[in-house]
């Protein structure tokens, strides 16, 4: 699954993307390699229309930008609305994120080792427009996530699976209770 956007940049990231997984077995090597690489991407510049930065209305939404057909990886436009955010979730799989647009604000929590136990929380951040960070490894996976500001956050998410198919644990903080979810995709906005 493919959305077909015009931009040089951005398929030149995914094309380089496929050697990148292939050529780096190790995922904590591969984000770091990856991380780079979409911040060079950043840098250069994406242009992704509007209909693939426009925020939900009730949740936050996930555009497809890229999902590789051989299930390594796939990009999407991870879009907040002001005043939105996620539950305190996994991704079980590797991911990085950059800014596109926006502020990201992130809180990350200690993985836990024994099921239901209360979440410590190990880490705050604010991302901005061009900034990038490795968002989860399989053995470091849980966080939050919301739109800081005035003006909807646009992120372009790289994770090492089909993240819009993909189960994953959704856990409430307090007492560490997990329940599972899919972020679904969101077809683009017309």
């Amino acid at each position: 699954m493919t959305t077909t956007i015009q931009d040089a940049t951005l398929t030149s990231f995914i094309e380089e993307l496929g050697g990148l997984v292939d050529r780096h077995p190790d995922e904590h090597e591969l984000v770091e390699v990856v991380a780079d690489r979409l911040r060079a991407a950043l840098s250069a510049g994406i242009d992704l229309p509007p209909s693939m930065t426009k925020p939900g209305v009730e949740r936050y939404v996930m555009y497809p930008l890229h999902v590789d057909p051989e299930g390594r990886f796939s990009i999407a436009a991870a879009v907040w609305n002001v005043g939105q955010g996620t539950p305190v979730h996994g991704h079980e799989t590797w991911g990085v994120v950059g800014i596109h647009a926006g502020v990201e604000h992130e809180r990350s929590f200690a993985k836990p080792a024994t099921p239901g136990t209360p979440l410590v929380q190990d880490g705050e951040d604010s991302w901005t427009a061009g900034q990038v960070t490795v968002c989860c490894t399989t053995d470091d996976d849980v966080h939050q996530v919301e739109c800081e500001g005035d003006v909807p956050c646009v992120g372009i998410h790289v994770y090492g699976a089909d993240i819009g198919t993909l189960p994953r644990r959704s856990y409430q903080p307090d007492t560490g209770e997990v329940s599972w979810f899919t972020s679904t995709w969101t077809a683009p906005a017309g």
